[in-house]
């Protein structure tokens, strides 16, 4: 059996990170014997013709793709055009989004033929044993499908043992894009959550109850990563610091093998103790993130968080005697929003940030399946859209009986100038000389990534990067000099100089490189590590 599996469009904005459960799924699809091949289209331009390209080269019996509630509309048109291309394939998609909004994505989307509900590792391996021996359908629990009696919901299937699982099959993502692209590389060290957040599916999709991988599994994955020269692994885990025996051993683990590594994780202000985060600093731990949501205690009850104010201002305290970098991340648009408890958000958010921390805010995007959407009529909150591509969190999309979209908005659009203005300043100091590269990379990063991203996006390299080298004698400088007219005359936006800095930027760090046969020159980006 083949299986070709499809990672939707992302905005880069967003920080994406080589799509995870997609590489678990192809894991165990791999050791079930299935032949995988996986597509991504958040590093790599979509067209109908690429997807049509790959069904007819590698003839899959099987599509599927995730989504989250942003990238639906992408995941959706994926599938779509594979039913154009060959209506005999099977589809399927998986993710939070389908998972919570399954019998109405399979009303709509009669191109769609099944849906993976939660956990996908074992029931995808099931569903293709089942089309192996053709066996029906509802013996395969954990799925969502049509038959000519309606749509069939197969139940959920017990939540697997991450100790069972393989290690993700990286090898079949570009991962070397996500690195020229300065985005982290995750993983995970436990799967579930315990809390009740009514903005929040976590709980639902993994379960309440926390399972913990071998701590010493844990630090080889984080050491093969490390491998790879990604700048940042994310322990990804709802909350590594819920067990504190747990976050402890993952640690000493790391410490014990004398390991540099350079990792983030997310945690609760009520989870975390100055034993903790000390050894979490000492493991290579350089950021934690807090959810603090809201600098109202009555919101906060509201939301069911379980947090206090005072325990925000505790774990920040001990963050910074333990060395640790803390994040701060705040919901505005929250049930029962007032002008008032937005003034206390962001003076909250200010008062943290005179402790050193760094802070953003989202907006409430009320996702399929958690407590806010499913039960709206107990909360002051009205939907303004269903449109989910707008579910990015960036942009208002409820409003209070007190609190209108504008309002909410204001304080996010006063947030990103800020943030544009601190670009402004490094690019003065830069201008003048007056700033040191460390201190200005920040800006030149950002720009770096801007510009490969769109090279990528655009096929700049794969178009203008194979040429014949004129002479007989010349050099890198030349070759590289050769690319940056060529993609210059192709109609880019960015001057010589900009191609020419982040293009030679690109090969000193080794995301981009050439080859070179008797002067035919073939540029390409160093997609596979």
């Amino acid at each position: 059996m083949r299986f070709l599996l499809i990672n939707p469009y992302y905005p880069i904005d967003e920080t994406p990170s080589p799509p995870l459960g997609l590489a678990f799924i192809a894991a165990v699809l791999e050791r079930a014997d299935v032949q995988v091949k996986l597509l991504d289209f958040v590093v790599y331009p979509y067209s109908k013709a690429v997807l049509e390209s790959a069904i007819i080269n590698f003839s899959p019996h099987f599509v599927g793709t995730t989504s989250v509630t942003m990238s639906f509309d992408s995941a959706i048109q994926v599938i779509k055009d594979v039913k154009s291309i060959n209506p005999d394939v099977f589809t399927l998609m998986g993710g939070p989004h389908v998972t919570f909004n399954a019998d109405a994505t399979l009303e709509i989307f009669p191109e769609l033929d099944f849906i993976i509900l939660g956990e996908g590792e074992e029931t995808v391996v099931e569903l293709v044993k089942a089309a192996q021996s053709k066996s029906d359908w509802k013996r395969v629990k954990g799925i969502a499908y049509r038959d000519k009696s309606g749509i069939i919901n197969t139940g959920n299937r017990k939540l697997v043992d991450v100790n069972g699982l393989p290690v993700p099959a990286r090898h079949l993502v570009p991962l070397g894009r996500y690195r020229a692209l300065g985005m982290p590389v995750s993983m995970t060290s436990s799967r579930g959550c315990p809390f009740k957040c009514i903005f929040c599916v976590g709980r639902k999709m993994v379960g309440a109850k926390i399972r913990y991988r071998n701590p010493k599994s844990v630090v080889d994955e984080m050491v093969y990563l490390h491998s790879l020269n990604f700048h940042q692994i994310n322990l990804a885990d709802d909350l590594f610091t819920a067990n504190k025996q747990h976050c402890l051993a993952v640690c000493d683990e790391i410490i014990n093998r004398n390991v540099t590594l350079n990792w983030t994780s997310f945690a609760r202000v009520d989870t975390v103790t100055e034993e903790v985060l000390t050894r979490m600093k000492a493991a290579g731990c350089h950021t934690v993130s807090f959810g603090v949501e809201s600098g109202n205690p009555e919101m906060l009850k509201r939301i069911k968080k379980g947090i206090t104010l005072d325990q925000v201002i505790e774990a920040i305290k001990m963050c910074n005697r333990a060395g640790v970098i803390p994040h701060a991340s705040f919901i505005l648009g929250l049930p029962g929003e007032t002008p008032e408890t937005l003034r206390e958000t962001v003076e909250f958010g200010e008062k943290l940030k005179d402790m050193g921390v760094q802070h953003g805010f989202h907006l409430l995007a009320p996702f399929p399946g958690t407590e806010v959407r499913d039960e709206i009529d107990r909360y002051d909150l009205k939907i303004l859209t269903h449109n989910w591509p707008e579910y990015h969190a960036n942009r208002a999309i409820v409003e209070t009986s007190s609190v209108n979209k504008e309002m909410l908005n204001e304080v996010v659009i006063g947030w990103e100038k800020k943030y544009k203005g601190f670009l402004g300043k490094l690019k003065k100091l830069r201008e003048s000389g007056e700033g040191t590269p460390e201190e200005v990379w920040p800006l030149t990063r950002l720009e770096h990534t801007v510009l490969i991203y769109d090279l990528m996006m655009s096929n700049a390299i794969d178009e203008q990067g194979v040429f014949k080298q004129a002479g007989n004698t010349y050099s890198k400088a030349d070759v590289m000099t050769n690319l940056v007219e060529r993609i210059g005359r192709s109609g880019t936006k960015y001057s010589p100089g900009e191609l020419a800095g982040t293009l030679n930027f690109a090969v000193e760090q080794g995301y981009l490189k050439y080859s070179d046969n008797n002067g035919q020159i073939q540029w390409e980006w160093i997609d596979y590590l």
